[in-house]
């Protein structure tokens, strides 16, 4: 994946920007527990299109603590792979190259946002793309604005399974691509050709 950025400007056009698309799997709420990621798959879009081949995706080690029973994701089938995989803070090193500097895309960025506000506390991420909001801005009249709901909505399906082969809904890698897949078909629109980074932020 391509990590060198250079100082954004809010004004640049969106088709003309470099994003890394995330999404990161968590415990869920659990009295008496911190709500920790244990999967994260970052996505790059360049030029308005998502790159297929330039991804990141890694499981996080977060011991022995229960799951939210409605917590979505393979993690049941994956404790013993968590239990080797690296922390957090570990990987940290890696994923910072990828997203440091660069504007952010995910679907609802709350998750995404609380997560890397505690894991690099003393970095700032100020350029965020919600997926979310511009669904419900965009498509009001969609029932559901799920990722997981939006996606078949807008005919993307087969989209995201090319860019995501074996992969389903609630995997980070693949919820990453689908997001993507979701940005990409907004900078597709006919009239969005000059939509500046600012407009979508």
């Amino acid at each position: 994946m391509n990590s060198k950025s250079t100082k954004i400007s809010r004004h640049t056009l969106a088709r003309e920007c470099v994003f890394s698309v995330m999404d990161f799997e968590t415990t869920g709420s659990v009295a008496g527990w911190p709500v920790e990621p244990w999967q994260v798959g970052i996505v790059t879009i360049e030029q308005g299109r998502v790159l297929a081949g330039s991804f990141y995706e890694a499981l996080m080690h977060i011991g022995e603590r229960p799951f939210n029973p409605h917590a979505p994701g393979r993690h049941a089938q994956l404790r013993h792979e968590l239990a080797q995989a690296s922390a957090p803070g570990e990987l940290w090193p890696e994923i910072s190259e990828l997203i440091c500097g660069m504007p952010l895309v995910a679907h609802n960025i709350g998750t995404e946002r609380s997560v890397l506000s505690k894991m690099a506390p003393l970095h700032r991420f100020d350029l965020w793309v919600d997926t979310l909001a511009l669904s419900r801005k965009y498509y009001p009249a969609l029932e559901s604005k799920a990722l997981d709901d939006v996606i078949p909505d807008l005919g993307l399906t087969q989209r995201v399974n090319d860019l995501c082969p074996g992969r389903g809904a609630h995997d980070a890698l693949y919820d990453a691509f689908a997001c993507a897949a979701l940005l990409e078909h907004f900078l597709s629109l006919p009239g969005w050709e000059n939509v500046t980074l600012g407009a979508l932020i």
